[in-house]
């Protein structure tokens, strides 16, 4: 029998990389979408637009976590035998700015999946994206699932919730629910507004001649830096085991956003030094210096492992977002050309005259 997947925040990086992997597996997968004025599914396009299978087996569906109606709703309709919760405002810095609504959406929307699951009457496996932001002002390095908590963002606070609301429906109503403490996992799908893309995309942009300078934050933060790609079978390994429990995934190496610069900037021959600059703007109230995971009860017990190493994911990132850079000059290339075209036949002439007096 196929099994069935729901998906918040399959828009995502993870949410792509998840959805992909389930479809290899023979799953269908229902994804939730926010309704909107703009479509953004580039990431998902080429998985739902297959020639060979429009549609069947990749389906988007109307929903928000702020809405425990539609929530309802898709449940009484799409029966899922797991559901992933990926979807969050999931900007650390950004959540400084909108502390309510991230909240609302990263913490209260976890709840109201989870009581939608129950009023439903039905008895899914659920997975609850956790995050390293949990362990904030670390008081262990480094962390593991016993490690206490200690956020320091709103963000980092709203997934607290989300984490024990997770365990506290798995031991009060016999759910199976676990959390992934996923650290940091980078991607050529991750959002331009991270640290990791943004370093990646300006390098790129850089080196073709397209920007000058890159702003950025503190430069001494230590990461625990994944490929998304590895992670996401973490999620799904975790939902194979016959009892529900609470997992780190994490590489377990450690690298500050210099070292990453580094990689990044050295992949082209650039020196960043030439072109970085810190802005206090994108400094948080209260950072985070360092996060670096413990994973060894998931290689252990799930038998997961992270494939993809910090240089192979700089390499990876850097030479995606070279081709994006390449091809963005190449456009404006055809633009100043045909700008210069047009504006000397309308004022050739003109200029004869001046350069010829």
């Amino acid at each position: 029998m196929t099994k069935r997947a729901l998906i918040t925040g399959i828009t995502g990086q993870d949410g792509s990389f998840l959805s992909e992997l389930l479809l290899e597996k023979g799953y269908e997968v229902y994804g939730i979408i926010r309704r909107s004025s703009s479509f953004n599914t580039d990431r998902i396009d080429h998985l739902y637009q297959d020639p060979h299978e429009p549609g069947t087996r990749l389906r988007l569906v109307y929903g928000d976590l702020n809405d425990s109606s539609s929530l309802n709703t898709i449940l009484r309709q799409t029966q899922p035998d797991e559901i992933y919760n990926l979807g969050a405002q999931s900007h650390v810095r950004v959540s400084f700015d909108v502390p309510e609504y991230t909240g609302e959406v990263t913490g209260l929307g976890v709840v109201r999946l989870l009581e939608a699951v129950r009023e439903a009457g039905i008895t899914p496996k659920f997975y609850q994206a956790s995050s390293s932001e949990l362990y904030g002002k670390v008081v262990e390095t480094p962390q593991s699932e016993t490690t206490p908590f200690y956020p320091r963002s709103p963000y980092g606070c709203a997934k607290a919730y989300a984490y024990y609301i997770t365990v506290n429906y798995r031991e009060s109503y016999n759910m199976f629910a676990c959390n992934g403490i996923l650290f940091n996992h980078e991607s050529e799908r991750r959002g331009e507004t991270f640290v990791s893309r943004k370093i990646t995309r300006a390098a790129t942009r850089i080196k073709c001649g397209l920007q000058d300078k890159l702003y950025l934050g503190n430069l001494d933060a230590q990461r625990d830096w994944g490929y998304a790609k590895d992670y996401v079978e973490a999620m799904y390994l975790m939902m194979q085991v016959e009892q529900p429990d609470d997992y780190v995934v994490a590489t377990g190496e450690l690298h500050t956003v210099r070292e990453f610069l580094d990689e990044a900037f050295g992949i082209l021959d650039l020196d960043w030094h030439e072109h970085v600059e810190t802005d206090a703007r994108y400094l948080r109230p209260a950072e985070v210096e360092l996060l670096l995971g413990d994973s060894s009860k998931a290689r252990r017990e799930l038998g997961w492992q992270p494939k993809v190493t910090f240089k192979e994911l700089v390499r990876l990132m850097t030479e995606h977002d070279l081709k994006l850079a390449q091809q963005e000059s190449s456009v404006k290339q055809i633009q100043d050309d045909s700008n210069l075209a047009a504006t000397t036949s309308t004022g050739g002439t003109r200029w004869g005259s001046v350069i010829s007096s």
